[in-house]
């Protein structure tokens, strides 16, 4: 079952522009290291970090909350599959906010894409709920 989906839609000249005008402060506030080492390693770390940032925005509106409540930008954080699937690891809050919403017999399971065409990065997130296998 479906327990929530977020959308968001950032501009990434935007997060340039922030990322240029608070620098470490701004990265260090939003980001994780693992996300900061990513987008270090890639040519277009603002569309980098703009990603991760929508994804954010968009988890925490999959979880009902939107950025409040209590949860931290990094309390979610976005890492790859060696596929380079996109995936959403919560901790802090947002696991409790997600732990809370998860019906029993149910693993929660959050879904993410990521997508950018300049000026433009865009994220979904879907949570899912599924069943337990049964013990035999």
């Amino acid at each position: 079952m479906i327990l929530g989906i977020g959308t968001d839609l950032a501009n990434i000249d935007r997060i340039a522009g922030t990322l240029d005008r608070f620098g470490d402060r701004f990265r260090n506030r939003v980001f994780t290291p693992a996300e900061l080492a990513k987008a270090a390693r890639r040519k277009d770390e603002a569309g980098t970090l703009a990603k991760r940032w929508a994804a954010k925005e968009a988890c925490s509106k999959a979880l009902g909350t939107g950025l409040a409540m209590g949860i931290s930008w990094r309390d979610m954080a976005v890492g790859n599959l060696p596929s380079g699937q996109p995936v959403m690891a919560l901790t802090g809050w947002a696991a409790d906010r997600l732990a809370a919403m998860t019906p029993p017999g149910h693993r929660a399971v959050v879904h993410v894409t990521l997508t950018d065409d300049h000026p433009w990065a865009q994220a979904f997130v879907v949570i899912e709920a599924l069943p337990f296998a049964p013990q035999s």
